[in-house]
């Protein structure tokens, strides 16, 4: 029997932990790996390149006296305008998801046995201002959502905001694990969350309805989920790391192929 995941969806708040679960079981032997959290080798597949790369365009778009695209280099919050790249139009968080999906049919359309051994692992986070996780994920294609784990990693808002600041390096906004926002910015878009009511209507499966490349109209999909408690922090821990998520991925693991 195989004993990997195909897709594990990788979510929760701006510097919830998610980069930190990422190195951790790149640094983790495959054999163990396997073992004990059904992983063995795996891709990222990350939205922020995407997102950052669009704000470069819009730059450089303005070096050459073109109107900006996609983003705008301020913002307004709460009567005040602020200095930040956001989007122009909240329908691109949505974009940004099938872009995702548009990386995942390119993966499997060159290599289609890719899942016999590998696992693909998406990473995003969403807030309510954007649409939060119900329309987010209703941009993910059928065949992920019928082949996906979602692992959560769950922080409350004031966690987010702290390691936020913790990890800023204003010197590399483009950076995987050093990037961050500013705190308006982060208050905007991510303090509040829908996830504790969308997940609250089973304790073991999401319901998502897609609208995204689907040939089933009205079909809503179970979604198998874990939540990875990060209070207090586990992910500046490995040993406690590791246990807790191999604990959330048996779990999963078990979920999934009973579903």
């Amino acid at each position: 029997m195989k004993q990997t995941f195909d897709i594990v969806l990788l979510n929760g708040r701006p510097a919830a932990g998610k980069s930190e679960v990422i190195d951790y079981l790149k640094k983790t032997p495959i054999e163990e790996r396997i073992k004990r959290f059904h992983i063995g080798e795996f891709i990222e597949i990350d939205d922020f390149p995407i997102l950052w790369e669009r704000f470069e365009d819009d730059d450089l778009y303005e070096e050459f006296g073109e109107p900006r695209q996609i983003s705008d280099k301020e913002f307004t919050y709460q009567g005040e305008t602020l200095k930040g790249y956001t989007f122009k139009k909240r329908f691109f968080w949505h974009w940004l998801l099938r872009k995702l999906m548009n990386q995942y049919d390119r993966i499997i359309r060159d290599e289609p046995d890719f899942h016999e051994k590998k696992t693909v692992i998406f990473e995003f986070a969403r807030g309510a201002e954007h649409g939060g996780w119900k329309e987010g994920y209703a941009h993910l294609s059928d065949v992920v959502l019928d082949n996906g784990v979602v692992v959560y990693i769950d922080v409350p808002w004031e966690e987010s905001l702290r390691k936020n600041r913790r990890r800023f390096n204003p010197d590399k906004p483009d950076s995987w694990l050093e990037h961050a926002l500013e705190d308006k910015k982060i208050e905007m878009m991510y303090k509040e969350s829908d996830w504790a009511e969308f997940s609250s209507k089973d304790p073991e499966y999401l319901h998502i309805s897609p609208v995204f490349k689907t040939d089933s109209v009205g079909k809503t999909f179970k979604v198998p989920y874990v939540v990875f408690n990060n209070m207090p922090e586990k992910t500046n821990q490995p040993e406690v790391l590791g246990a807790h998520l191999e604990e959330i991925l048996q779990k999963a693991w078990e979920v999934k192929n009973r579903k």
